[in-house]
Protein backbone atom coordinates (compact mmCIF):
# COMPACT_ATOMS: atom_id res chain seq x y z
CA UNK A 1 0.00 0.00 0.00
CA UNK A 2 2.81 2.42 0.94
CA UNK A 3 4.71 1.62 -2.25
CA UNK A 4 1.66 2.39 -4.39
CA UNK A 5 1.10 5.57 -2.43
CA UNK A 6 4.70 6.68 -2.94
CA UNK A 7 4.55 5.86 -6.65
CA UNK A 8 1.43 8.01 -7.08
CA UNK A 9 2.90 10.82 -5.03
CA UNK A 10 6.12 10.98 -7.02
CA UNK A 11 4.32 10.70 -10.34
CA UNK A 12 2.17 13.71 -9.49
CA UNK A 13 5.18 15.57 -8.10
CA UNK A 14 7.12 15.01 -11.30
CA UNK A 15 4.23 16.05 -13.52
CA UNK A 16 3.75 19.33 -11.67
CA UNK A 17 7.49 20.05 -11.74
CA UNK A 18 7.72 19.38 -15.48
CA UNK A 19 4.60 21.46 -16.09
CA UNK A 20 6.08 24.40 -14.16
CA UNK A 21 9.31 24.28 -16.18
CA UNK A 22 7.35 23.94 -19.44
CA UNK A 23 5.14 26.92 -18.62
CA UNK A 24 8.17 29.06 -17.87
CA UNK A 25 9.90 27.97 -21.08
CA UNK A 26 6.79 28.69 -23.16
CA UNK A 27 6.43 32.11 -21.53
CA UNK A 28 10.03 33.01 -22.39
CA UNK A 29 9.69 31.70 -25.94
CA UNK A 30 6.43 33.57 -26.53
CA UNK A 31 7.67 36.94 -25.26
CA UNK A 32 10.69 36.55 -27.54
CA UNK A 33 8.90 35.32 -30.65
CA UNK A 34 6.12 37.91 -30.50
CA UNK A 35 8.38 40.87 -29.75
CA UNK A 36 6.65 41.38 -26.41
CA UNK A 37 10.04 41.28 -24.70
CA UNK A 38 11.00 44.46 -26.54
CA UNK A 39 7.72 46.04 -25.46
CA UNK A 40 8.49 45.19 -21.81
CA UNK A 41 12.00 46.59 -22.23
CA UNK A 42 10.64 49.84 -23.70
CA UNK A 43 8.20 50.19 -20.82
CA UNK A 44 11.03 49.54 -18.34
CA UNK A 45 13.22 52.18 -19.98
CA UNK A 46 10.45 54.76 -19.95
CA UNK A 47 9.68 54.07 -16.29
CA UNK A 48 13.40 54.34 -15.55
CA UNK A 49 13.57 57.63 -17.49
CA UNK A 50 16.29 56.18 -19.72
CA UNK A 51 14.60 55.70 -23.13
CA UNK A 52 17.91 55.84 -25.03
CA UNK A 53 19.82 53.38 -22.84
CA UNK A 54 19.63 49.69 -23.85
CA UNK A 55 20.16 48.47 -20.31
CA UNK A 56 20.32 51.01 -17.51
CA UNK A 57 20.45 49.51 -14.01
CA UNK A 58 16.97 50.74 -13.10
CA UNK A 59 15.48 49.57 -16.41
CA UNK A 60 16.97 46.12 -15.90
CA UNK A 61 15.43 45.91 -12.44
CA UNK A 62 12.01 46.93 -13.77
CA UNK A 63 12.24 44.50 -16.68
CA UNK A 64 13.13 41.61 -14.35
CA UNK A 65 10.25 42.59 -12.05
CA UNK A 66 7.72 42.53 -14.91
CA UNK A 67 9.01 39.22 -16.28
CA UNK A 68 9.10 37.68 -12.80
CA UNK A 69 5.53 38.84 -12.13
CA UNK A 70 4.32 37.19 -15.35
CA UNK A 71 6.12 33.96 -14.50
CA UNK A 72 4.87 33.89 -10.90
CA UNK A 73 1.29 34.56 -12.01
CA UNK A 74 1.35 31.63 -14.41
CA UNK A 75 3.12 29.15 -12.15
CA UNK A 76 1.64 30.06 -8.75
CA UNK A 77 -1.17 27.46 -8.98
CA UNK A 78 1.40 24.74 -9.63
CA UNK A 79 3.61 26.04 -6.81
CA UNK A 80 0.65 25.79 -4.43
CA UNK A 81 -0.29 22.34 -5.71
CA UNK A 82 3.24 20.96 -5.53
CA UNK A 83 4.36 22.71 -2.37
CA UNK A 84 1.22 22.45 -0.23
CA UNK A 85 -1.80 20.65 -1.64
CA UNK A 86 0.07 17.52 -2.73
CA UNK A 87 2.14 17.43 0.45
CA UNK A 88 -0.96 17.66 2.63
CA UNK A 89 -2.86 15.09 0.57
CA UNK A 90 -0.12 12.53 1.19
CA UNK A 91 0.37 13.41 4.84
CA UNK A 92 3.80 15.01 4.50
CA UNK A 93 2.97 18.63 5.35
CA UNK A 94 1.50 20.15 8.50
CA UNK A 95 1.35 23.68 7.10
CA UNK A 96 -1.75 25.74 6.52
CA UNK A 97 -2.11 27.97 3.49
CA UNK A 98 -1.12 31.11 5.38
CA UNK A 99 2.15 29.64 6.63
CA UNK A 100 2.99 28.16 3.27
CA UNK A 101 2.21 31.46 1.54
CA UNK A 102 4.52 33.39 3.88
CA UNK A 103 7.39 31.04 3.10
CA UNK A 104 6.58 31.10 -0.60
CA UNK A 105 6.58 34.90 -0.68
CA UNK A 106 9.89 34.98 1.20
CA UNK A 107 11.36 32.56 -1.35
CA UNK A 108 9.97 34.61 -4.25
CA UNK A 109 11.32 37.82 -2.73
CA UNK A 110 14.75 36.31 -2.17
CA UNK A 111 14.72 34.87 -5.67
CA UNK A 112 13.78 38.25 -7.11
CA UNK A 113 16.64 40.02 -5.32
CA UNK A 114 19.12 37.42 -6.57
CA UNK A 115 17.64 37.55 -10.08
CA UNK A 116 17.97 41.33 -10.29
CA UNK A 117 21.55 41.16 -8.99
CA UNK A 118 22.36 38.44 -11.53
CA UNK A 119 20.80 40.34 -14.43
CA UNK A 120 22.59 43.55 -13.45
CA UNK A 121 25.90 41.70 -13.36
CA UNK A 122 25.36 40.01 -16.73
CA UNK A 123 24.42 43.22 -18.52
CA UNK A 124 27.26 45.10 -16.87
CA UNK A 125 29.72 42.59 -18.35
CA UNK A 126 27.91 42.79 -21.70
CA UNK A 127 28.52 46.55 -21.76
CA UNK A 128 32.10 46.47 -20.49
CA UNK A 129 33.39 43.30 -22.18
CA UNK A 130 31.15 42.49 -25.17
CA UNK A 131 33.49 39.74 -26.42
CA UNK A 132 34.26 37.92 -23.17
CA UNK A 133 31.16 38.83 -21.18
CA UNK A 134 30.08 35.20 -20.92
CA UNK A 135 33.32 34.18 -19.18
CA UNK A 136 33.32 37.11 -16.75
CA UNK A 137 29.65 36.49 -15.97
CA UNK A 138 30.30 32.81 -15.31
CA UNK A 139 33.16 33.67 -12.96
CA UNK A 140 30.95 36.15 -11.09
CA UNK A 141 28.20 33.53 -10.75
CA UNK A 142 30.70 30.97 -9.43
CA UNK A 143 31.94 33.41 -6.78
CA UNK A 144 28.39 34.37 -5.83
CA UNK A 145 27.41 30.70 -5.50
CA UNK A 146 30.36 30.07 -3.19
CA UNK A 147 29.39 33.06 -1.08
CA UNK A 148 25.78 31.98 -0.79
CA UNK A 149 26.82 28.45 0.22
CA UNK A 150 28.91 29.94 3.02
CA UNK A 151 26.24 32.23 4.46
CA UNK A 152 23.24 29.94 3.88
CA UNK A 153 23.34 28.23 7.32
CA UNK A 154 23.44 31.52 9.23
CA UNK A 155 21.44 33.84 6.96
CA UNK A 156 19.18 31.99 4.52
CA UNK A 157 18.01 28.84 6.32
CA UNK A 158 16.87 30.75 9.47
CA UNK A 159 14.51 32.71 7.22
CA UNK A 160 12.43 29.55 6.84
CA UNK A 161 13.16 27.36 9.87
CA UNK A 162 13.89 27.75 13.55
CA UNK A 163 17.18 26.38 14.92
CA UNK A 164 18.19 25.95 18.55
CA UNK A 165 21.29 24.36 20.11
CA UNK A 166 20.73 20.63 20.67
CA UNK A 167 19.98 20.06 24.34
CA UNK A 168 20.55 16.28 24.41
CA UNK A 169 24.09 16.47 25.73
CA UNK A 170 24.98 12.81 25.24
CA UNK A 171 23.89 12.85 21.60
CA UNK A 172 25.52 16.25 20.99
CA UNK A 173 28.85 15.03 22.38
CA UNK A 174 28.54 11.85 20.36
CA UNK A 175 28.02 13.73 17.09
CA UNK A 176 30.80 16.23 17.80
CA UNK A 177 33.12 13.33 18.62
CA UNK A 178 32.09 11.60 15.40
CA UNK A 179 32.88 14.69 13.30
CA UNK A 180 36.22 15.17 15.07
CA UNK A 181 37.13 11.54 14.48
CA UNK A 182 36.42 12.06 10.80
CA UNK A 183 38.53 15.21 10.67
CA UNK A 184 35.54 17.48 9.94
CA UNK A 185 35.23 19.97 12.83
CA UNK A 186 31.87 21.66 13.31
CA UNK A 187 30.79 24.92 14.91
CA UNK A 188 27.91 23.30 16.77
CA UNK A 189 24.95 20.91 16.74
CA UNK A 190 21.47 22.35 16.30
CA UNK A 191 17.94 21.06 16.54
CA UNK A 192 16.06 21.84 13.33
CA UNK A 193 12.38 22.59 13.95
CA UNK A 194 11.24 20.77 10.82
CA UNK A 195 8.27 19.24 12.65
CA UNK A 196 6.55 22.62 12.81
CA UNK A 197 5.91 22.33 9.08
CA UNK A 198 6.46 18.75 7.98
CA UNK A 199 6.24 15.11 9.01
CA UNK A 200 9.51 14.39 7.22
CA UNK A 201 12.73 13.57 9.06
CA UNK A 202 16.15 14.78 8.01
CA UNK A 203 19.65 15.69 9.10
CA UNK A 204 22.42 17.66 7.45
CA UNK A 205 25.94 18.94 7.79
CA UNK A 206 25.79 22.40 6.25
CA UNK A 207 28.14 25.29 5.63
CA UNK A 208 31.90 25.50 5.27
CA UNK A 209 34.66 26.49 7.64
CA UNK A 210 33.37 28.76 10.38
CA UNK A 211 29.73 28.23 9.36
CA UNK A 212 29.81 24.40 9.26
CA UNK A 213 27.24 22.96 11.64
CA UNK A 214 25.21 19.80 12.24
CA UNK A 215 21.43 20.05 11.87
CA UNK A 216 19.17 17.32 13.25
CA UNK A 217 15.43 17.63 12.73
CA UNK A 218 13.14 17.39 15.73
CA UNK A 219 11.24 14.65 13.89
CA UNK A 220 14.46 12.61 13.72
CA UNK A 221 15.21 13.22 17.38
CA UNK A 222 11.72 12.14 18.41
CA UNK A 223 11.58 8.80 16.63
CA UNK A 224 15.10 7.50 15.89
CA UNK A 225 17.71 5.92 18.13
CA UNK A 226 21.06 7.55 18.79
CA UNK A 227 22.78 4.84 16.73
CA UNK A 228 20.48 5.59 13.80
CA UNK A 229 21.07 9.33 14.07
CA UNK A 230 24.81 8.80 14.33
CA UNK A 231 25.02 6.69 11.17
CA UNK A 232 22.82 9.17 9.29
CA UNK A 233 25.18 12.00 10.28
CA UNK A 234 28.18 9.85 9.41
CA UNK A 235 26.78 9.69 5.88
CA UNK A 236 26.60 13.49 5.76
CA UNK A 237 30.12 13.74 7.13
CA UNK A 238 31.24 11.38 4.37
CA UNK A 239 30.29 13.98 1.77
CA UNK A 240 32.64 16.48 3.41
CA UNK A 241 35.45 13.96 3.86
CA UNK A 242 35.26 13.04 0.17
CA UNK A 243 34.96 16.71 -0.84
CA UNK A 244 31.68 15.97 -2.63
CA UNK A 245 30.51 19.53 -2.06
CA UNK A 246 33.67 20.87 -3.69
CA UNK A 247 33.38 18.41 -6.59
CA UNK A 248 29.74 19.35 -7.08
CA UNK A 249 30.68 23.01 -6.98
CA UNK A 250 33.35 22.41 -9.62
CA UNK A 251 30.86 20.57 -11.83
CA UNK A 252 28.34 23.38 -11.39
CA UNK A 253 31.04 25.91 -12.29
CA UNK A 254 31.80 24.07 -15.53
CA UNK A 255 28.10 24.00 -16.35
CA UNK A 256 27.87 27.74 -15.74
CA UNK A 257 30.71 28.40 -18.16
CA UNK A 258 29.10 26.14 -20.79
CA UNK A 259 25.68 27.73 -20.27
CA UNK A 260 27.00 31.28 -20.59
CA UNK A 261 29.05 30.41 -23.66
CA UNK A 262 26.00 28.79 -25.28
CA UNK A 263 23.98 31.90 -24.40
CA UNK A 264 26.62 34.12 -26.01
CA UNK A 265 26.53 32.04 -29.20
CA UNK A 266 22.72 32.15 -29.27
CA UNK A 267 22.65 35.89 -28.63
CA UNK A 268 25.07 36.51 -31.50
CA UNK A 269 23.15 34.22 -33.88
CA UNK A 270 19.58 35.06 -32.95
CA UNK A 271 19.71 38.53 -31.45
CA UNK A 272 19.34 40.45 -34.75
CA UNK A 273 16.54 38.11 -35.90
CA UNK A 274 14.67 38.84 -32.68
CA UNK A 275 14.94 42.59 -33.21
CA UNK A 276 17.72 43.21 -30.69
CA UNK A 277 19.74 46.14 -31.94
CA UNK A 278 22.45 45.56 -29.34
CA UNK A 279 23.61 42.50 -27.42
CA UNK A 280 23.31 44.53 -24.22
CA UNK A 281 19.57 45.11 -24.77
CA UNK A 282 17.75 43.66 -21.75
CA UNK A 283 15.00 42.47 -24.12
CA UNK A 284 17.34 39.56 -24.91
CA UNK A 285 17.21 38.24 -21.34
CA UNK A 286 14.58 35.55 -22.11
CA UNK A 287 16.90 34.12 -24.77
CA UNK A 288 19.74 33.88 -22.25
CA UNK A 289 17.43 32.19 -19.75
CA UNK A 290 16.11 29.70 -22.33
CA UNK A 291 19.57 28.66 -23.47
CA UNK A 292 20.92 28.45 -19.93
CA UNK A 293 17.91 26.41 -18.87
CA UNK A 294 18.33 24.06 -21.82
CA UNK A 295 21.95 23.39 -20.84
CA UNK A 296 20.85 22.68 -17.28
CA UNK A 297 18.14 20.24 -18.39
CA UNK A 298 20.52 18.41 -20.74
CA UNK A 299 23.08 18.07 -17.96
CA UNK A 300 20.57 16.77 -15.40
CA UNK A 301 21.12 13.02 -16.03
CA UNK A 302 24.88 13.41 -15.65
CA UNK A 303 24.57 15.58 -12.54
CA UNK A 304 22.17 13.08 -10.97
CA UNK A 305 24.44 10.15 -11.85
CA UNK A 306 27.39 11.87 -10.15
CA UNK A 307 25.24 12.61 -7.12
CA UNK A 308 24.06 8.99 -6.82
CA UNK A 309 27.66 7.78 -7.01
CA UNK A 310 28.59 10.20 -4.23
CA UNK A 311 25.65 9.03 -2.13
CA UNK A 312 26.69 5.37 -2.43
CA UNK A 313 30.25 6.26 -1.41
CA UNK A 314 28.97 8.29 1.57
CA UNK A 315 26.88 5.27 2.63
CA UNK A 316 29.97 3.05 2.60
CA UNK A 317 31.92 5.65 4.55
CA UNK A 318 29.18 5.88 7.21
CA UNK A 319 29.12 2.11 7.63
CA UNK A 320 32.91 1.94 7.87
CA UNK A 321 33.17 4.84 10.33
CA UNK A 322 30.42 3.67 12.69
CA UNK A 323 30.04 -0.05 12.03
CA UNK A 324 26.28 0.48 12.43
CA UNK A 325 24.99 -1.57 9.51
CA UNK A 326 21.88 -2.64 11.42
CA UNK A 327 20.92 0.89 12.51
CA UNK A 328 21.67 2.12 8.99
CA UNK A 329 19.24 -0.39 7.48
CA UNK A 330 16.51 0.39 10.01
CA UNK A 331 17.04 4.15 9.56
CA UNK A 332 16.84 3.90 5.76
CA UNK A 333 13.69 1.81 5.98
CA UNK A 334 12.04 4.24 8.38
CA UNK A 335 13.18 7.33 6.47
CA UNK A 336 11.86 5.81 3.25
CA UNK A 337 8.45 5.23 4.82
CA UNK A 338 8.31 8.54 6.67
CA UNK A 339 9.47 10.66 3.72
CA UNK A 340 7.47 8.61 1.21
CA UNK A 341 10.51 7.69 -0.86
CA UNK A 342 9.97 6.02 -4.22
CA UNK A 343 11.33 2.51 -3.73
CA UNK A 344 11.64 1.34 -7.33
CA UNK A 345 11.63 4.27 -9.78
CA UNK A 346 11.82 3.57 -13.49
CA UNK A 347 15.18 3.98 -15.19
CA UNK A 348 14.05 7.22 -16.87
CA UNK A 349 12.77 8.65 -13.59
CA UNK A 350 15.98 7.65 -11.87
CA UNK A 351 18.15 9.46 -14.41
CA UNK A 352 16.02 12.58 -14.68
CA UNK A 353 14.72 13.11 -11.15
CA UNK A 354 16.69 11.16 -8.55
CA UNK A 355 19.87 12.50 -6.98
CA UNK A 356 19.90 9.56 -4.51
CA UNK A 357 19.89 5.81 -5.18
CA UNK A 358 16.61 4.02 -4.43
CA UNK A 359 16.21 3.06 -0.76
CA UNK A 360 16.17 -0.66 -1.55
CA UNK A 361 19.52 -0.46 -3.32
CA UNK A 362 21.04 1.35 -0.35
CA UNK A 363 19.67 -1.25 2.05
CA UNK A 364 20.97 -4.13 -0.06
CA UNK A 365 24.43 -2.55 -0.12
CA UNK A 366 24.33 -2.24 3.69
CA UNK A 367 23.31 -5.89 4.01
CA UNK A 368 26.30 -6.85 1.88
CA UNK A 369 28.47 -4.82 4.26
CA UNK A 370 27.43 -6.97 7.25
Amino acid sequence: MNENKSVRYHRLKRRSAVASVAITAVLLAVVLATGFSSVIADVARRLAHSPDSPSSAVAIGIYVAILALLQETLTFPLSWYQGLALERRYGLSLERFGGWLRDHLKAVGLGFILSVAAAEGVYLTLRLAPTWWWLFSAIAFVLATAGLATIAPVVLLPMFYRFTPLERESLRNRLVSLSSRAGVPVLGVYEWALGEKSRRANAALVGTGATRRILVSDTLLAEYSDDEIEVILAHEIGHHVHHDILVGFAAESVLLVVAFYAAAVALHAWGPRLGLERAADVAGLPLLLLVGGAVSVLATPFVNALSRWNERRADRYALTLTGHAGPFISAMRRLGNQNLAEEQPSRISLWLFHSHPPIEQRIEAARAFL
